[in-house]
């Protein structure tokens, strides 16, 4: 199995497919815009760079890297030949839905399909296909390079084969692959969302201020980044998303989303990526924040 198709150039797919590659898998990856697939080029070349000025691969590891992806504007070319596919679109159920209809036209037979969803149903996603069997979730952590963990989650009909592939497949790439039920925002999200939301509402009844609250969860608590700070970086409009997710999954208020989380994501103020959450991030300041997670 070393034809592996990506779909989405975006932080997530581009961090994939630069992780499949660096381990040496023929890598497609596959977005709709050709300059997407730039931007997620030049991201994974830039990646790859600062791994070489930390002396942790060699110019020869990073050229091989970049040979190893192609790119394609086009579905149906790029997994023409897969043996896995890792959709890493943007975090909406129809989207994936119709993602997934569509790779069941264009796939083998054989080929597993899985996704890089944080909180969407795998048993919803396989059942617009004739394969629930071989749907899978593969939930990476960002940034895909450095982060350890791929939360492997089984669908309804998910079979062990399946499982166990995917599972093998996630050791090679130096994952810590973990098993995890098809539940709204599975483990980590189900753990992480509900105490950013927390952060978001005491910031919106006035406890603290920003700063203030990173600083008690950092100091007090140990994280390496505070809640509202990691916000920012997840993006403002994902938390929102899998908070509505688990919301409509679970009918419990307490993943109700924070109504000051809503208003800032009608602003435009989606953390990072936007240049402004709840911190402000001038293009440098983002570039070197980015770059500091790959230290």
């Amino acid at each position: 199995m070393k034809n592996v198709a990506v779909i989405g150039a975006g932080t997530m797919g581009n961090g994939i497919a630069h992780t499949f590659a660096q381990y040496d898998y023929k890598v497609q990856l596959i977005d709709i815009s050709q300059e997407s697939l730039d931007r997620g080029m030049a991201t994974i070349t830039k990646n790859l760079d600062r791994m070489v000025a930390k002396e942790k691969i060699s110019e020869a590891d990073k050229n091989q890297t970049l040979k190893n992806i192609t790119t394609y504007t086009s579905l149906e070319e790029g997994v023409e030949y897969a043996s896995l596919v890792v959709e890493a679109a943007t975090e909406n159920i129809d989207l994936k839905l119709k993602i997934f209809r569509d790779l069941e036209k264009f796939c083998p037979d054989d080929t597993i399909l899985a996704s890089n969803t944080s909180s969407i149903s795998i048993t919803q996603i396989a059942a617009v296909t004739t394969r629930p069997e071989m749907v899978i979730g593969m939930h990476f952590m960002n940034p895909v390079p450095i982060m350890k963990l791929v939360e492997i989650i089984k669908g309804y009909s998910t079979s062990d084969e399946t499982y166990k592939t995917v599972e093998e497949i996630s050791k090679k790439l130096n994952k810590v692959p973990v098993e995890v039920n098809d539940y709204p925002g599975f483990v980590a999200n189900r753990i992480l969302m509900p105490m950013i939301n927390e952060a978001i509402e005491t910031l919106y009844n006035g406890v603290a201020g920003v700063e203030e609250i990173d600083t008690v969860m950092k100091l007090g608590m140990a994280h390496p980044m505070g809640p509202l700070q990691l916000a920012d970086f997840i993006g403002l409009d994902v938390c929102l998303s899998i908070l509505n997710v688990m919301y409509d999954g679970f009918k419990n208020p307490k993943y109700a989303p924070c109504p000051l989380l809503v208003n800032m994501v009608m602003a435009g103020k989606m953390g990072i990526k936007s240049g402004e959450g709840f911190y402000e991030y001038a293009e440098s300041r983002r570039a070197e924040k980015v770059a500091k997670m790959f230290k």
